[in-house]
């Protein structure tokens, strides 16, 4: 079936927020377990909602540090945050090409008005889903579920882009097709171990799947 829809995780993604999280979870960590955590130790964290990831340091004290960390990563936002080479081209082809677009994240909805704000794509999408809309974050199918009703789409003619595991296998859980993105904080290798349908080595590479010309 031809490709009316596409996902597309935020952060990693659309946006590069890598060193915006890396530099929010080591403030967080080291202001409440003075130098107990370094550069390295981050990578794990990235991808799940913040609550899943800090229930592994402390489950106690949760929703202390992610308070924190949402002020850090708030008040720096613009400083770190960067924008990824073909993406806003990319978005912009497929929007007028009549493409239906949707953006699925595990971030809150405030952060995420911010990052799409950043990367000029305000106008591209019909649909946002964030953590603040449903029970199950990705890779649970539910947040893409959503996202494909408010679009009136069908999981067969869907494809889901993302930078991490938790996008690739949301997307098979959901039905669609799937494609990594081969400038993953956590390397492409990584990513490839999970079989995404495709992997974009840049945002461009995306058109000629959905049947348009390249840029």
């Amino acid at each position: 079936m031809k490709i009316t829809t596409v996902l597309f995780d935020l952060d990693g993604t659309l946006i590069n927020t890598n060193e915006l999280i890396i530099e929010s979870f080591l403030h967080t960590l080291n202001k409440f377990y003075p130098e107990k955590y370094k550069r390295e130790d981050i990578l794990p964290f990235m991808g799940p909602p913040l609550s899943e990831s800090f229930s592994t340091v402390d489950i106690e004290r949760i929703n202390e540090l992610i308070e924190e960390y949402r002020k850090f990563n708030i008040a720096h936002h613009d400083e770190f945050v960067e924008e990824f080479e073909t993406v806003y081209e990319t978005v912009e082809t497929l929007k007028k090409a009549g493409f239906k677009l949707g953006i699925v994240t595990t971030k809150a909805r405030n952060v995420v008005n911010m990052g799409i704000e950043f990367g000029r794509l305000t106008s591209f999408f019909d649909v946002v889903v964030t953590i603040d809309d449903v029970q199950n974050a990705k890779p649970h199918p539910e947040p893409l579920l959503l996202a494909l009703k408010q679009l009136h789409s069908t999981p067969e003619e869907t494809l889901m882009v993302g930078d991490n595991h938790h996008d690739i296998e949301g997307g098979k859980n959901a039905g669609t097709k799937t494609a990594g993105v081969a400038w993953t904080v956590k390397g492409r290798d990584f990513l490839a171990k999970f079989n995404p349908d495709y992997m974009l080595e840049t945002m461009s590479d995306l058109l000629p799947i959905v049947g348009l010309k390249e840029l």
